[in-house]
């Protein structure tokens, strides 16, 4: 659907609401039962890590209430509550385990999930069907079917959902792609982006045991595969393991694979090949690679990831980036900011078939003038939420959509897939299908009794 057909669509649209009391300062909630209010509403599903980080980013809004917090674990649920009403004086009006009833809440205008990525379609097609809003954590999905069951969803229900991709919000991010876009670069050929985590260590293996009291296991389960509870994988470590997540390929790869698509103005290649395996860590828990590289193929350029757990070192001393290689420079983005270091100028006495234009130059002087680093605001989840908060109102796509969202993580997605079945793949993107059985076969969500996969 595009922007003028979603906006024709929108509740606001249908319903005859005028838009002219919302454009001030305040969001008057739109859905909920307490408009008088003036307050959006607002649930939190999963609460230990981005979940709370994100309901903080939005308490920051005056126009922000949170009424609903879930979590599985009794430990986190009560902290978070106790914590919500030291910063706000009030506590929320629901505490619950299961999700089902922050989405069946008629009180909740939007909801923020924040729980692993094997339970993100699940929870945000139903608030989409219950008429609520979605800020969700990325990667949008943990397979390339519920990525576009997900998109989907989005669609048919006229919802506003915005993927916590924040770099998406941080102006210098934008600035960056629109100078390579500029052609300022020359032909750009390559682009290379990197995540180099020393913060990914090593995760020895441990026995399975019971879970810690207070916490509902099945239901941090939901439609994964039934299997002992083991504290590798709950938590933070989740994103390890295939059940539930795609490891630092889909962790980081979303944030910054977006922006090497995005500068060059690319969706999806035609082939892939990832490589990569337990090279730094090969006896430990994690089942996701510690080192993986991939090949995207485009008709004219290539994208190269890069990742390794255990390191610091990337490319230009940096743990993680995005580096565009032009003929006349090379545009290096982080989240610090940006910056162009051109390329020399080489003697074409010496070398007859150099570059065209450096006859025109002396050897070793630039082929452009370099560009000093641009800072970034360091802003990025703070304008990521009101952004969001303005697309409440106004019903406009925000700037992490959903089908940005999907996009990216499918890419994440071919590069583990390929790694999986050890080969290189074609893509279709009319079918929506690789050239490869097995690969077809990991596109797919399988999910546990009595848990369904949606159907939109």
């Amino acid at each position: 659907m595009d922007r003028r057909n979603f906006l024709k669509k929108s509740a606001i649209t249908a319903t005859g609401l005028s838009l002219t009391p919302l454009m001030g300062k305040s969001y008057t909630s739109l859905y909920g039962q307490n408009a008088p209010s003036n307050k959006i509403k607002i649930g939190v599903i999963g609460l230990r890590n981005q979940g709370w980080s994100n309901l903080k980013a939005f308490l920051k809004y005056p126009e922000v209430e949170c009424v609903s917090l879930c979590d599985i674990d009794d430990e986190w649920l009560y902290q978070r509550a106790n914590e919500l009403e030291e910063m706000t004086g009030k506590k929320p009006s629901q505490l619950v385990k299961d999700w089902r009833k922050v989405i069946d809440n008629k009180d909740v205008d939007m909801v923020i999930i924040g729980t692993p990525d094997h339970w993100h379609c699940l929870q945000m097609v139903a608030a989409c069907e219950a008429g609520k809003d979605v800020f969700v954590e990325k990667p949008l999905a943990n397979t390339i079917e519920e990525c576009d069951i997900m998109l989907k969803a989005a669609r048919k229900y006229n919802r506003i959902v915005q993927v916590n991709q924040w770099q998406r919000s941080d102006p210098h991010w934008d600035d960056a792609a629109a100078y390579v876009q500029s052609g300022k670069l020359g032909n750009v050929r390559t682009v290379k982006v990197w995540a180099y985590q020393t913060s990914k260590w090593t995760l020895p293996v441990v026995p399975d045991s019971a879970p810690p009291a207070g916490v509902d296991y099945d239901m941090w389960l939901g439609p994964a595969p039934k299997r002992a509870f083991n504290q590798n994988r709950f938590h933070y470590n989740f994103r390890f393991f295939w059940d539930y997540a795609g490891g630092l390929m889909a962790d980081w790869g979303v944030h910054l694979l977006d922006y090497a698509m995005k500068g060059m103005n690319a969706g999806l290649p035609s082939y892939v090949y990832g490589a990569g395996g337990k090279f730094g860590y090969p006896n430990d828990a994690m089942e996701t690679p510690d080192t993986l590289m991939a090949t995207y193929q485009y008709d004219d350029f290539n994208i190269i990831w890069d990742h390794a757990c255990g390191i610091g070192n990337g490319l230009f001393n940096l743990r993680e980036g995005v580096a565009y290689y032009g003929e006349n420079g090379t545009l290096i983005l982080t989240r610090r900011g940006w910056e162009v270091m051109p390329e020399q100028a080489v003697n074409s006495r010496n070398f007859p078939y150099c570059y065209p234009c450096d006859n025109e130059r002396k050897p070793n002087t630039p082929r452009m003038e370099p560009v000093e680093m641009h800072l970034g605001q360091n802003q990025g989840l703070h304008l990521h939420v009101g952004n969001m908060l303005d697309c409440i109102r106004t019903r406009n796509l925000p700037n992490a959509d959903i089908a940005i969202g999907a996009e990216v993580a499918k890419l994440s997605h071919m590069a583990n897939i390929s790694s999986r079945v050890g080969q290189g793949l074609k893509w279709d993107n009319v079918s929506g299908t690789f050239d490869n059985l097995e690969a077809n076969r990991l596109i797919k969500a399988y999910y546990r009794d009595p848990w369904k996969l949606p159907v939109v």
